[in-house]
């Protein structure tokens, strides 16, 4: 039979995003801390103020993939980006705006008619409270 060992994460297991994320923190604990990094599972954000700082960073991360032998697919990669796609957001220098289609999602909520409907709405638009100026004061009497 044998004993067997993975080379790589497998699909399908319950903690192997957890897991994963994990390793990629310690990997690049330094980076994240220095503030010019960001692991979100298999995806690296790397950002700069300057262009000649930006392929600094892109060398300390690579140099740190080759000797543990961790891919990088460079169809996947987006070098001197001034906007960002990344979890149904869009980030730039100037900050995170909001989306027209989730200030359309906002809108197309219909009004609340009950306590429990009122509390569903403040969560949802709760998330949205860093772009709406006085959110707690607005939503405080509701």
């Amino acid at each position: 039979m044998g004993i067997y060992e993975y080379t790589r994460m497998p699909f399908g297991i319950k903690n192997a995003p957890a897991h994963f994320q994990s390793m990629m923190d310690t990997i690049f604990q330094e980076e994240i801390l220095e503030g010019w990094m960001v692991v979100y599972i298999d995806d690296l954000i790397i950002y700069s103020e300057t262009w000649e700082d930006h392929v600094q960073y892109i060398d300390r991360v690579l140099s740190k993939c080759t000797p543990i032998n961790l891919k990088i697919s460079l169809k996947k990669c987006n070098f001197g980006q001034q906007e960002l796609l990344a979890l149904g957001n869009r980030f730039s220098g100037i900050g995170i705006p909001i989306g027209q289609n989730k200030v359309a999602a906002v809108l197309q909520k219909p009004v609340p008619r009950n306590i429990k409907e009122m509390q569903s709405f403040l969560g949802f638009a709760s998330y949205y409270r860093n772009h709406i100026k006085s959110f707690s004061h607005i939503t405080s009497s509701l």
